[in-house]
């Protein structure tokens, strides 16, 4: 049972992790730079753990819910794409790039603290990694620079979201007090998740304040249609996710993106600038995130009132 003021610890924690993140954005580039870019991969990997130590592999199953999911991705990002073309080729890539990217690493574990069904969303996060991996090179060759590769996506996802599960499960089979500890501490995945925000944010400010250059009308465009898209897809994603008895598993599943790929994608593979529309999207989903923990939190304390 969450405490008042343990609730509202959680709804503040997000907002003011991005503040921190946003005000100290050079000490956490440094940080970066120090541990050679292996300090954000090592959070979400810490975090990942703690949360697949709670999962059964054997409860994990593909759901009709999935292949919406998967499908409203892939026509989507057309979408998104041609409808934002008629304000700029840069806004219709960064629209294109907030559809297309994969579930966020962290949605497991924020979809578990808002009752979602934390099974129905690792097999989501296994099969939307793999089906953008193969599909993404695809897009990006015909809208990007075409020098995408599956490899190259799988490289930089496989190992976040793999290796943590594969580590949990041998945990649950050889060492299960081990396991059976660390899953009834699982709250420690979302502080773990929280100092990964902090370090991300601080990322982005300075990738905004050492691109200042940028033309800023193309930017406010870029980040009113992430809020948008962030907006639509989290709505979207809660009815699906509602038809299957699991609003909470859509909506974190399609809403929350792994905007780090994002980012990279968008760097990579599209004009730089369309990053910032993943870049916003950070924000946009963690305070969306906040007021669903807020909404929860309020009505689990109802609940407990009457």
């Amino acid at each position: 049972m969450l405490k008042p003021s343990a609730h509202m610890m959680r709804t503040m924690a997000m907002p003011l992790g991005m503040l921190t993140g946003a005000l100290f954005c050079r000490e956490m580039e440094w940080l970066e730079s120090a541990t050679q870019g292996w300090l954000t991969p090592m959070f979400i990997g810490s975090m990942l753990f703690v949360t697949f130590c709670k999962v059964d592999a054997r409860q994990i199953r593909l759901q009709m819910m999935h292949l919406w999911l998967i499908m409203f991705q892939a026509i989507g990002c057309f979408v998104a794409y041609y409808a934002t073309l008629p304000f700029g080729e840069v806004v219709a890539q960064g629209a294109m790039i907030c559809v297309l990217a994969p579930i966020a690493m962290g949605a497991v574990v924020i979809g578990g603290m808002l009752g979602a069904k934390v099974e129905t969303m690792v097999a989501y996060s296994l099969l939307c990694n793999i089906a953008v991996a193969i599909f993404a090179p695809v897009v990006l060759s015909v809208y990007g620079n075409g020098t995408c590769s599956v490899g190259e996506i799988l490289g930089r996802v496989a190992p976040m979201l793999i290796m943590p599960f594969l580590l949990a499960q041998l945990c649950r089979l050889f060492t299960p007090k081990v396991s059976g500890w660390v899953a009834a501490h699982g709250q420690i995945s979302f502080y773990i998740w929280l100092l990964s925000l902090i370090v991300i944010i601080g990322r982005t400010t300075c990738f905004i304040i050492d691109h200042s250059e940028a033309d800023r009308l193309t930017e406010l465009l870029l980040g009113i249609v992430a809020l948008v898209i962030c907006v639509t897809q989290f709505i979207v994603g809660r009815i699906i996710g509602r038809k299957y008895g699991d609003a909470s598993a859509g909506g974190q599943s399609l809403g929350q993106k792994n905007t780090v790929m994002a980012v990279w994608m968008a760097q990579s593979f599209l004009d730089p600038l369309s990053s910032v529309a993943p870049t916003a999207y950070i924000v946009w989903q963690n305070l969306v995130n906040s007021y669903q923990l807020y909404r929860f939190g309020n009505r689990k304390e109802d609940k407990i009132n009457k």
